[in-house]
């Protein structure tokens, strides 16, 4: 490896226009996972089937992420090297955030309009994804070591705050007025109205991205990252061949990447149902009870996302990032496990503010870990490769679903006691992982 000339200090809002976009990103993400449960459930979906819906998100992210990391590399135009693939994916993102909804509206079966819905999920979880990993990308190749992990917490921070706007979106249009009631097998106007909201602040954050940062030239990158023209052909190195040379780091943190993400899958699937049933007493999704609780879960997941970006703020605080890490997951897991034993709305607040401890940890810990350990040569590629230990996780506990769901006797609320086991567990396993810099 050549050493690489120091990457300059940047200042607070250069680290902030780097992610900034994430914003806008994130509120699409937050409207996605807060709602695609009832959307099905609405549609007509019978909750032993929800976590297969939830298959596709994930595989079109493994698939999509290390193409789009891969080619970012090699890219370089007038607009960049890693904003064209913002620019396409959310331009993609904008048009289905538009139609998804309306699944139920357009006249289909109830069989056509999960069919429907089930190809929008692909093109919009295909577009996340695409417009998503440019700014992860972004903070590796532009910030040093030192301030990697007050840029990652930035780009927590951010990518929270768009979690509080999606996830609070139905139930604040539900309080100014906008029905939360629709016929049997549509999906209400308060969240397809919060879904075309979310679609033109997704709009005004690529533009803001477009023009406020700026991607180094090809000369300046590779001075920074200690690349020779020498290296070039090393570049071209196929993907099966860097996952064998991949630093252990990337396998260990991915390990632990593994079970939270299971963990945050059955989170995002049983949700909806569990609080439906403990609180409000009803499995009847047409019922003005389960949407009244589909509402309730989005504040929930806006305390989650309380509660990230709180803990955001303390987690560069902390010398090690071996020690927060595994007690963030920790909190996680306490939080999703006192979840089955919570009747009242409002003392679930508690249980996702400790859940959102770990969601924080897991957006800014695992990539400032693993950027500091490769060098900038091949930075997009292994970050979409790394994308796999997000997204393979996530197929697994959607694939099993179904079957734990059974096993545990159609409880959706101990769904989240299976999720919480999970989180410890991966608390544990940070104890394998060895911190190394490739670029000192």
């Amino acid at each position: 490896m050549h050493p690489a000339h120091p990457k300059p200090d940047l200042s607070f809002w250069k680290l902030w226009n780097l992610s900034f976009g994430f914003f806008g990103v994130q509120i699409a993400y937050a409207l996605q996972s807060a709602n695609i449960s009832r959307i099905f459930a609405t549609l007509g979906a019978d909750p032993h089937s929800l976590s297969y819906f939830w298959i596709l998100p994930p595989l079109m992210g493994i698939i999509v992420q290390p193409f789009v990391g891969a080619a970012s590399d090699r890219t370089w135009n007038r607009l960049g090297r890693r904003l064209p693939y913002l620019l396409l994916g959310a331009a993609i993102a904008v048009i289905v955030m538009c139609l998804l909804p309306n699944a139920g509206s357009f006249g289909f079966t109830v069989g056509g309009a999960m069919v429907f819905g089930f190809v929008a999920l692909m093109f919009l979880d295909t577009s996340i994804n695409m417009a998503m990993q440019p700014f992860k990308m972004l903070v590796g190749d532009n910030v040093n070591e030192r301030q990697k992990g007050l840029a990652y917490s930035i780009q927590s921070f951010l990518c929270n705050a768009g979690s509080l706007v999606g996830y609070l979106a139905p139930i604040t249009l539900t309080a100014i007025g906008i029905s939360n009631l629709a016929p049997q097998g549509q999906v209400p106007d308060t969240v397809t109205y919060s879904f075309y909201i979310g679609a033109a602040i997704l709009v005004c954050c690529v533009v803001y991205s477009f023009v406020f940062i700026r991607e180094m030239p090809p000369k300046e990158y590779a001075k920074f990252h200690g690349i020779k023209e020498q290296t070039k052909e090393t570049r071209r190195e196929g993907m099966l061949s860097l996952l064998r040379h991949a630093p252990k780091t990337f396998w260990t943190v991915g390990l632990v990447q593994f079970f939270c993400w299971a963990a945050f899958m059955y989170m995002w699937t049983y949700t909806p149902g569990a609080i439906a049933a403990n609180v409000w007493g009803t499995t009847d999704t047409a019922s003005e009870a389960y949407q009244t609780a589909g509402n309730w879960v989005g504040v929930l997941f806006a305390v989650q996302a309380v509660g990230s970006v709180i803990w955001a703020v303390f987690i560069p605080r902390f010398k090690s990032h071996k020690a927060i890490y595994a007690l963030s997951l920790l909190f996680g897991g306490i939080g999703f496990i006192s979840v089955f034993f919570i009747t009242n709305q409002y003392v679930l607040f508690a249980s996702y503010a400790l859940i959102g401890c770990a969601w924080a940890a897991m957006l800014a810990l695992p990539f400032t870990i693993l950027t500091n350990s490769i060098t900038g040569e091949n930075m997009g590629t292994y970050l979409g490769l790394f994308n796999g230990t997000i997204c393979l996780p996530q197929i697994v506990a959607a694939a099993l679903g179904g079957v734990i769901l059974h096993l545990a006797g159609g409880s959706q609320p101990l769904m989240l006691v299976i999720a919480g086991v999970l989180l410890i567990v991966g608390s544990l396993c940070v104890n394998l992982i060895k911190e190394t810099y490739a670029e000192e």
